[in-house]
């Protein structure tokens, strides 16, 4: 259950313990709880705000300077983003030069007009969307000050996932619309640009007011306060909504213990609820049309059916709440509630309601960093939106993530291909970032299965859920756990796969007799080594597994559920890129020898890896 009392902090300094992590001690991160209150003009799409910063440094340093991301200053011409759209070698059709042509009534600001600490006022530049505050006092380690700004920001014309009026009418898609105080942990400062990627945030507390135009619903981030002043389908059945005084109404929302804070509204939308039995309170808001009825009706159990699916498999979703909420220009993550675009066909819309639903795990709870190591949360993402469709939606007979591996073998080949490592915003094309990110981060998590087992993986799936709730894991700290988990070392994995454009590429070079045994020779081409699942089949259609466990792995994983029995084990040293294994079977009781049937070893060129004993044989 979420606990909905607020704290009331009297004091401006608070010595607090420094947070530590059950799944790691030395690990620390900041805490914040914002108190902000805003009105919205819907005439001239601009808002004044307050806002009230609590902030906790709970790292052992002590801070001279912070920064606040400014992010509604990228809609404006000659900006950084509008360049790197402009000049890229594959612009978002997205962007491209949208926001070079936007008007002074289209783009987009974020302006401070007065910023103080504890009092006292502070000295404060804007970058873009970046402002870099210079403090009177040092913040010191374990202590909790406060800050207080007001500030007034424009609604971009719509382009890129955050602003008013897109393509399919929705007026407010507010994300990424308040100054937002930037990470600071064990690298130091997350103050970088943004230029249309991803993000990252501190955990904290938001309490948020809100006041527009009273025609208008508002969804998104957060529990309602006052719903039964407010209406718009939020009050309990049977109690009288107050009547508004005036044209305005302010909404009153709560969120407790996420990372950002995102609502949308609309003078037209409507507000339908599902409360799940075991589960949150699940939001739906959309204008209804004849493009968007009927599927939104039947995207209620879908949505409903994959969070407990998720919850039951990945862990329980931690909030009381999820909102779906047509708006953005695509499908964009927020805490506790997605931005969707709407007019789409079934398969579509029920597809990026949960792509979106399942960040809510990575991005939300386990707070994975989209910006510097996207493909954690994108490929985890994407791997979990095939399982769950598959489990909610139809059954694919097929192997359910084919179509990542297809689209991480194009990259691969492509020549464009760069490391994992490489921060979201610094990719050389949108399409080597969208691939590798999604596709090859998806193949990395199947890849995980294939090494340490399916039993193992889905034990180390709810254990990296259980420790690292709320703080931030990166990918050394998801190996960690599937080393702990399968009793193996992984570091290995991380390096070549993420670390490197190394590809994988094994291949069958001859099967033939050796005496009353068959003695069959495996070649590594590529050049990062993977073991290796063999499988024999006999002719009559009876099936082995020779195992090859690498022995940097320093262990093997254990025989997997559905697959063939094993039958012997050898360890292969990846320095040596040939392998000879001895069966003792007669090559005339051998059909086919094949590497890897089940489709989950990254293999760039499969054509190779079976082998036809009787065809060779025959030609022979």
């Amino acid at each position: 259950m979420i606990n909905r009392l607020r704290l009331t902090f009297g004091v401006v300094v608070l010595m607090v313990p420094i947070f530590m992590g059950n799944a790691q001690t030395d690990r620390w991160q900041q805490k914040v709880k914002y108190e902000m209150d805003v009105t919205m003009d819907v005439q001239k799409n601009q808002y004044r705000g307050i806002q009230k910063l609590y902030y906790t440094n709970n790292s052992p340093d002590t801070l001279e300077r912070t920064f606040y991301h400014l992010y509604y200053n990228a809609f404006q011409p000659n900006s950084m983003m509008d360049v790197r759209s402009r000049t890229i070698a594959d612009p978002d059709r997205r962007v491209g030069s949208r926001i070079f042509n936007l008007s002074p009534e289209e783009i987009g600001y974020l302006k401070i007009n007065s910023l103080t600490l504890n009092g006292k006022p502070t000295r404060f530049l804007h970058e873009e969307t970046i402002l870099e505050v210079d403090l009177p006092d040092p913040i010191l380690p374990g202590q909790t000050v406060i800050f207080d700004m007001e500030f007034e920001g424009q609604v971009p014309l719509q382009v890129r996932r955050a602003g008013r009026d897109n393509a399919e009418g929705i007026r407010y898609s507010m994300s990424q619309w308040y100054p937002k105080m930037a990470a600071y942990d064990v690298r130091g400062w997350h103050a970088n640009p943004y230029i249309g990627r991803e993000f990252y945030g501190n955990f904290g507390d938001f309490d948020v007011k809100i006041t527009i135009d009273k025609n208008y619903t508002l969804g998104g981030t957060g529990y309602l306060q006052n719903a039964n002043e407010i209406g718009h389908g939020y009050e309990d059945e049977g109690v009288n909504v107050a009547t508004p005084k005036g044209n305005l109404l302010t909404w009153h929302f709560y969120a407790p213990n996420v990372h950002d804070f995102m609502w949308a509204a609309d003078p037209n939308y409507s507000h339908e609820k599902v409360n799940m039995e075991n589960g949150p309170m699940v939001h739906f808001f959309y204008v209804k049309s004849d493009k968007t009825e009927e599927n939104w009706a039947k995207l209620k159990d879908y949505t409903v059916n994959a969070i407990q699916f998720m919850s039951d498999n990945f862990g329980k979703y931690p909030y009381e709440q999820f909102s779906v909420v047509q708006g953005g220009d695509g499908g964009m993550e927020y805490p506790m509630a997605t931005l969707i675009t709407g007019h789409r066909n079934l398969r579509s819309l029920v597809g990026v309601t949960v792509h979106e639903l399942i960040h809510m795990w990575y991005y939300g709870v386990l707070g994975f960093n989209e910006s510097s190591e996207p493909w954690l949360d994108e490929g985890f993402t994407t791997w979990a939106t095939n399982v769950v469709m598959d489990a909610v939606y139809d059954k694919d007979p097929n192997f359910i993530q084919d179509g990542n591996y297809r689209s991480y073998f194009r990259l691969a080949e492509s020549g464009f291909e760069e490391p994992l490592t490489t921060h979201g915003d610094h990719y050389n094309r949108n399409s080597a970032y969208g691939s590798g990110t999604y596709s090859k981060g998806a193949v990395f998590v199947e890849q995980l299965a294939y090494i340490m087992g399916k039993e193992n993986f889905d034990q180390a799936m709810l254990r990296l859920w259980n420790d690292w709730q709320f703080k931030h894991p990166n990918g050394n700290d998801v190996i960690r756990i599937m080393e702990k988990i399968s009793g193996m070392e992984l570091d290995w994995y991380l390096d070549y796969f993420i670390a490197s454009t190394k590809t994988i590429d094994y291949g069958i070079k001859n099967v033939e007799a050796e005496g009353d045994k068959t003695k069959i020779s495996l070649e590594r081409i590529g050049q990062m080594p993977m073991p290796i699942d063999l499988v024999v089949t006999y002719q009559d259609g009876s099936q082995e597994m020779i195992y090859l466990p690498l022995v940097i792995m320093r262990g093997e994983k254990p025989e997997e559920v559905g697959m063939p029995s094993r039958v012997q084990t050898e360890k292969w040293p990846w320095t040596n890129y040939s392998k000879e294994v001895l069966l003792a079977r007669p090559i005339s009781e051998i059909k086919t020898v094949e590497i890897d049937p089940s489709l989950r070893l990254a293999d760039l060129h499969r054509e190779n890896n079976k082998f036809d004993v009787s065809v060779e044989l025959i030609q022979r």
